[in-house]
């Protein structure tokens, strides 16, 4: 009983209205767009200047804006700022199928319509949160490749000053180009992605550079069904072209004890890129339809070491089998590999060559470590699971299994 009066009551405060000092009305969810004249029936350029003189009034108040939600979008141009210490909330979690408008092809909700082809959609800056919504892009192709329209990121960290502090939650994407870009000039720290779900046609989900003091990207899931509700899926042309971009769905360069941890993608060229100025844990994860699950690289000995344990990586497209490789790892530093499992095989969505070259490429002439440890390998071309092309390399593999269901342990520089 003292749990429901609880819950109750918690329910009654998120619903209430208070008084502003200024006398405003403000709901514990934060103060509606619509009293700033950012309406579903506005143009777009009206709306953006709504909602930047909304976030204008948030921001020196440290408040948070609710995007109501509606039957109808809420159209929007791009060169939005988030500024400093302004939450943008609306009503959703992440809704990875899509919402559906009940007579026509299209979202509900805490919906922004965006046809913006010049301008990123929303810059943020320290201290700001975006959570609850929805960015659809009704204008995109979902069969034809050569009408792919290349919009600018729709998020993008601040390229003018260091940022401090974002939370990025429950967000999903349909249509997009670029979805997360915090690739950042100045540093920044405390980001965090979590609950995000998209299909970005560049195979760019989240791209990290410069971003120390641990980001975290969790539970984010990348998939072309993503409009299967309103929209349907893309086409195997769209899904072969975004592939061929060559781009990683996650990409982190430049950062201290990157924390990632359930993610996936589809149909993408690569599944994630650590780059070689990085180091961190990457755990509870599926790379599906791609040509290279893991590209690992290191610039030092020191702290460029990833744990990577408890994945999935099914490598099976992009180009010719030489091309496939579920982990590449090159560069220096230390790789500790655990319970990761490989396979291919056909699907239909995309072009497949349904094999991978190798289990794990080691390349280049640096020396580094490699520790593998309880890892099925199937369906790869090459005679043995872990290919090594480096001299210097230390590798040990224990208590794994290759194709042929026959026990794999070994050790480079092999006779040692």
């Amino acid at each position: 009983m003292m749990r429901k009066a609880w819950v109750a009551a918690v329910a009654l405060l998120v619903l209430a209205s208070v008084h502003a000092g200024e006398g405003e009305a403000v709901t514990r969810m934060g103060k509606s767009i619509r009293e700033f004249g950012v309406l579903p029936g506005n143009a777009a350029a009206d709306n953006k200047a709504n909602l930047q003189k909304a976030i204008d009034w948030a921001s020196s108040r440290g408040a948070a804006l609710f995007v109501e939600p509606s039957d109808e979008p809420y159209p929007v141009d791009g060169g939005l700022v988030l500024k400093a210490n302004v939450s943008l909330l609306g009503v959703h979690g992440p809704v990875g199928r899509g919402t559906r408008h009940p007579q026509k092809p299209q979202p509900v909700g805490s919906v922004f319509r965006i046809e913006d082809e010049k301008n990123v959609f929303i810059t943020v800056e320290s201290s700001s949160q975006l959570r609850g919504l929805q960015f659809w892009y009704p204008r995109q192709t979902l069969k034809d490749a050569a009408k792919i329209v290349k919009y600018p990121a729709t998020i993008q960290v601040s390229q003018q000053a260091a940022v401090f502090g974002v939370t990025l939650s429950c967000l999903t994407f349909y249509g997009e180009y670029l979805a997360m870009d915090f690739n950042a000039p100045k540093i920044c720290e405390q980001v965090l992605f979590e609950h995000c779900y998209g299909y970005p046609l560049s195979g760019q989900f989240i791209r990290i550079d410069k971003c120390y003091d641990i980001p975290r990207i969790l539970h984010c899931h990348v998939n072309p069904a993503n409009l299967r509700c309103f929209a349907g899926d893309y086409g195997k042309d769209v899904i072969d072209a975004v592939v061929a971009a060559r781009t990683f769905a996650y990409a982190i360069d430049h950062t201290d004890n990157a924390q990632v941890m359930d993610v996936f993608t589809f149909g993408t060229y690569g599944g994630i890129y650590l780059g070689p100025a990085t180091y961190g844990q990457l755990t509870n994860f599926n790379f599906d339809c791609v040509a290279v699950g893991i590209h690992k690289l290191g610039d030092g000995s020191f702290n460029r070491n990833w744990q990577i344990a408890q994945g999935s990586i099914i490598a099976n497209t992009g180009g010719t089998l030489a091309d496939i490789h579920p982990l590449i790892i090159e560069g220096q530093g230390h790789t500790s590999l655990s319970n990761v499992e490989a396979f291919s095989g056909g699907n239909g969505a995309l072009t497949c060559v349904g094999q991978s070259q190798d289990y794990l490429l080691v390349r280049g002439n640096q020396k580094l470590t490699v520790s593998v440890v309880g890892c099925r390998m199937r369906n790869y071309a090459a005679a043995a699971p872990i290919v090594c092309q480096n001299p210097q390399a230390v590798i040990r593999a224990v208590a794994c299994v290759d194709k042929n269901e026959q026990a794999f342990d070994q050790t480079w520089p092999q006779g040692k």
